[in-house]
């Protein structure tokens, strides 16, 4: 499966909206769930790919680009609704841009932490990814 948005279920209520990240919106099983915060006006996160894992990326607070590289293509999305998350399928290079003041980036991954699963050289990257 390709990079793409997914639009999370938006429960509206008048005292406050709600949406829901359940196995059946997403294409994999949720192993990990972190988020970034405080990341300074303006900052960068990110900078890696996974050989394995797949992940959604969803802005909940605030608003950032999230800029991906699956060897052949880059391509920038703009986050900023807690509704939709962003699919980074494996392979796929990502570096988060441009936060607002107060964004909070949620991320909901198939994998548990493992530093043999990231690749952190965007050579080494683009030498196994773009052929």
């Amino acid at each position: 499966m390709q990079s793409k948005i997914i639009k999370l279920p938006k429960i509206e209520d008048p005292r406050g909206n709600l949406s829901v990240i359940e196995k059946d919106i997403i294409p994999f099983a949720i192993k990990r769930t972190y988020f970034l915060y405080d990341v300074p006006s303006g900052g960068s996160r990110g900078g890696h790919a996974h050989k394995e894992q797949e992940s959604l990326i969803v802005a909940v607070a605030g608003s950032f680009d999230v800029v991906l590289n699956d060897g052949k293509q880059r391509k920038v999305f703009t986050l900023n609704r807690p509704y939709e998350g962003l699919y980074v399928a494996k392979g796929t290079w990502r570096e988060l841009e441009n936060f607002s003041s107060g964004a909070v980036s949620l991320v909901v991954s198939s994998g548990e932490y493992d530093e043999e699963d990231y690749i952190r050289d965007f050579e080494e990257f683009l030498s196994t990814y773009s052929k």
